[in-house]
């Protein structure tokens, strides 16, 4: 998802990948599946199959670490900051965890084509020896927002067409 910040001296976005349910959300999920599982493995070995329960646990305890897993992923977060000299990019979950400052001027935006049209194009902002992703989350209708805002601010964007394939499934 791409949202405009606030910003008076230029342009400010926060960059997130889209999720539809928050944690509380995922935990509900969690609590009826939870439910339904005992439900049943309390059935099976009532009727004489107890070896049911312990594989009901571990069952319920790969989707909590998979909606773990995948809520902590949904957390991501970019803030992209242009004024009229700088790029500024701030990386990070709850706090910044990375950030880089490139010169607008002398800054580029590569944008590697996809090999299918399922995905989306991938981008880096260069300059010099930095190569930074920027919104290795976003899908195809972001990505393309984000290419026409930055095209706006007068970013110079390289194409690059995608690699050949070299082997039959890659």
């Amino acid at each position: 998802m791409v949202e405009h910040l606030k910003y008076p001296d230029g342009i400010r976005l926060l960059l997130t990948p889209n999720h539809s349910l928050s944690w509380r959300g995922n935990v509900r999920i969690w609590l009826c599946l939870l439910a339904i599982s005992a439900v049943i493995a309390v059935g099976m070995s009532l009727a004489g199959a107890w070896v049911i329960i312990p594989f009901a646990g571990l069952e319920l305890a790969a989707l909590a670490t998979g909606f773990y897993l995948t809520s902590r992923a949904c957390q991501r977060r970019e803030v992209l900051t242009i004024d009229d000299t700088d790029i500024h990019l701030e990386k990070g979950r709850a706090r910044k965890l990375a950030e880089w400052t490139l010169p607008k001027h002398y800054a580029r935006l590569r944008l590697h084509a996809p090999r299918h049209p399922f995905t989306p194009p991938k981008l880096e902002l260069i300059h010099r020896e930095n190569n930074v992703p920027l919104g290795s989350f976003l899908n195809i209708e972001d990505t393309d927002t984000l290419i026409q805002l930055l095209e706006s601010r007068g970013l110079v964007i390289e194409r690059k067409a995608p690699d050949p394939e070299i082997g039959l499934w890659f």
